[in-house]
C-alpha cells in the first residue's frame, strides 16, 4: 500500500470521530467507496485503536495492526464452534450478540463482539447459499409443485397419467415432506397441506406459496388473493400464507431449492421404474425422503432430521384436535321460497335473505350457507335430487307469508293458461311440505308460457298428468323434445299412457 494509502486510514479516523462526519462523505472527500471507509473504521475498532491516534504511532505502524495478521501468542484465544452459532440462531429470540455474550461467558478472553461478527459472517460463505438464509424456528413452511412428473399407467384402460410431485420444506430446518398426488388442482393441493402437518407433527407460523393458482387466484406483488379453501384451511391450522413476490427470487430459494435435491435424489431414481397407481409412487417415495432427511449436509455436521427434532419441532404450533375436511366453495342466490340449491337438493336459510347472494361452504357431512362472511344457516347434507331440507324457524311469519307470492295468485296465474296447468300446479303445490317449497318452480313452469307458448305448456301439462309426473322438469322435457306435438292417436281428452322412449311411466315418478 502506498504512503498515501496509508494516509487515508488516519484521514478516515480523524474525520469520522473528530469531525462526526457520515460514511458518504468520508468517501466523496477521500475519493474512495463508503465499504472501504466501512471496512477501514471495522478494522480499527477490531485492532482497539481509538482517536486520537498515539503521537508515537506512524502510519506504517498503523497499517500493519490493521491489516497484518497478529502475532501469535503463547494462548490462543478459544473460537466458538460456528456450526453451533448458526444452529442457535435459527431459535426465536435469539441474536448473535446474545450468542457471542454467551461464547465470552466461558471464554473471558476471547474474541470481541465485532470480530466475532466478522469471522461468523465469514463461516456463512463456506455453507451452501440457501443454508445461509436464517429462518427462525417453526417460522415457515415452503411448498411447491416440482417441475418433474413422475407417469403411472392405469392398467384397466393402458392410459398413461402424470403424477404431481408435492414439496414442503421447513425454512430453519430444511425437513421436508414429499408426496405424489393426482393434480395439482385445490382438493389435492389442501390435502396434501394436510398431510404434510400430520407428517411434521405440527404447524408453522407462515406457509410461503410460489404463487401458485391452487393457493393464490391473482397473483399481486403486494396484495395476492387467496383462494378460499386455502384461507379456510390456514384459519383451521392457524398459519399465516404470505405468497412469494413476483420477481423476487430469496422469497422462494428454499423452495426451489428442495425442490430441486427432490427431483435429483429421489425422483430421477424413479426415472426407470412402472407405477400403476399414486399409492405405489408415495410407496416408493417414503424411504427415500426418510434417507434425504436423515443425511448429513456437505458443510455441515448435522441432518435436516437433527435440526428438525432440536430446532424445529419444539417451535412448531400444535395440530388442531380435528383434521380439516375439504370443503366446494360456490356461490348462490336465495329464492323467493327462501331456499338455495346446491348440488340439485333446496336448503332454506331465514327468510329476511330472499334475494340475496349467499357463499356455500359444502363438505362430505355439511352444507352451510354464509352472507358477508357471516353463517346464516347450516344443515346435514342431503344427496336426495330435488328435495328439501327446511327448518321451521327459517319460514317467515304465518301474517308475512309472502305477501308479493301465495299459492291462490300462482293458482290464478295457471287458470288463465288452463285448467290442465292449475291443475298441474295443484299438484306441485300439493306435493310439498310446505307451499313456499313449491313457489320457484310454480314460477318456473308458469313463465315456460312465455317461452313455448300457453297452448303448448297446457298440453305438456296433459301429458305430464297423463303419467302421473309432478315435476317442473318432465313439463320442461316434454316441450324441448316436442312430445307434445306429437300426432296423438286416442281422443283428445282420454289421459295418454304412450310408450315413447323418452317418456318413462307413472312409477318412475313414484
Amino acid at each position: 500500500m502506498s504512503r498515501l494509502s496509508m494516509r487515508k486510514i488516519s484521514e478516515v479516523l480523524r474525520q469520522r470521530f473528530e469531525l462526526k462526519r457520515s460514511y458518504h462523505d468520508i468517501a466523496q472527500s477521500l475519493n474512495i467507496s463508503k465499504s472501504t471507509v466501512y471496512e477501514y473504521l471495522v478494522r480499527a475498532k477490531t485492532a482497539d485503536i481509538n482517536w486520537p491516534l498515539p503521537t508515537e504511532l506512524s502510519e506504517q505502524e498503523l497499517y500493519d495492526k490493521l491489516f497484518l495478521p497478529a502475532a501469535q501468542t503463547d494462548t490462543p484465544r478459544s473460537l466458538p464452534e460456528w456450526e453451533n452459532v448458526h444452529r442457535e440462531l435459527r431459535k426465536k429470540g435469539v441474536t448473535l450478540r446474545l450468542l457471542w455474550r454467551e461464547y465470552r461467558d466461558i471464554h473471558v478472553d476471547g474474541l470481541g463482539y465485532t470480530q466475532f461478527c466478522v469471522r461468523y459472517r465469514a463461516y456463512v460463505k463456506t455453507v451452501s447459499p440457501v443454508m445461509r438464509q436464517v429462518h427462525k424456528a417453526g417460522e415457515k413452511t415452503f411448498v411447491d409443485y416440482a417441475g418433474m412428473t413422475v407417469p403411472w399407467i392405469d392398467p384397466t384402460t393402458g392410459e398413461i397419467h402424470e403424477a404431481q410431485i408435492f414439496v414442503g420444506a421447513l425454512g430453519a430446518s430444511q425437513f421436508m415432506f414429499v408426496e405424489a398426488t393426482a393434480t395439482q388442482q385445490i382438493p389435492d393441493w389442501i390435502q396434501s397441506h394436510v398431510r404434510m402437518w400430520e407428517y411434521f407433527g405440527g404447524v408453522s407460523e407462515v406457509v410461503v406459496p410460489d404463487n401458485l393458482k391452487s393457493g393464490v387466484t391473482k397473483t399481486h406483488r403486494y396484495d395476492p388473493d387467496i383462494n378460499a379453501n386455502y384461507q379456510h384451511l390456514s384459519e383451521h391450522y392457524g398459519f399465516a400464507i404470505v405468497p412469494a413476490r413476483v420477481a423476487e427470487p430469496k422469497d422462494k430459494a428454499k423452495a426451489e431449492n428442495a425442490v430441486g435435491i427432490v427431483e435429483r435424489q429421489i425422483l430421477a431414481a424413479l426415472r426407470h421404474t412402472t407405477f400403476t397407481s399414486i399409492g405405489e409412487i408415495n410407496a416408493a417415495i417414503k424411504p427415500r425422503l426418510h434417507i434425504l432427511n436423515n443425511q448429513s449436509f456437505q458443510k455441515m455436521k448435522t441432518s435436516r432430521h437433527e435440526l428438525f427434532e432440536t430446532v424445529d419441532k419444539p417451535a412448531l404450533k400444535q395440530l388442531p384436535q380435528e383434521r380439516y375436511q375439504y370443503a366446494n366453495w360456490v356461490k348462490a342466490k336465495v329464492h323467493i321460497d327462501y331456499h338455495f340449491v346446491f348440488d340439485n337438493h333446496y336448503y332454506s336459510v331465514p327468510y329476511q335473505y330472499i334475494h340475496h347472494a349467499v357463499e356455500i361452504r359444502a363438505t362430505n357431512k355439511s352444507v352451510e350457507c354464509f352472507y358477508q362472511e357471516k353463517r346464516i344457516a347450516v344443515h346435514a347434507r342431503s344427496h336426495v335430487r330435488y328435495g328439501f331440507t327446511t327448518l321451521k324457524e327459517h319460514m317467515p311469519p304465518a301474517h308475512l307469508a309472502h305477501a308479493e307470492w301465495s299459492p291462490e295468485r300462482m293458482k290464478r296465474w295457471a287458470k288463465k293458461i288452463g285448467p290442465k296447468t292449475s291443475e298441474f300446479i295443484d299438484h306441485m303445490i300439493a306435493s310439498r311440505a310446505f307451499p313456499q317449497q313449491a313457489f320457484r318452480s310454480c314460477l318456473g313452469l308458469l313463465r315456460m308460457g312465455n317461452r313455448f307458448g300457453d297452448g303448448r305448456l297446457e298440453k305438456a301439462c296433459v301429458i305430464a298428468l297423463s303419467v302421473g309426473a309432478t315435476r317442473y322438469q318432465h313439463v320442461e322435457s316434454i316441450l324441448e323434445k316436442r312430445l307434445d306435438t306429437l300426432p296423438r292417436s286416442h281422443g283428445q281428452n282420454e289421459p295418454i299412457t304412450s310408450d315413447h322412449g323418452n317418456i318413462r311411466g307413472s312409477k318412475y315418478y313414484k
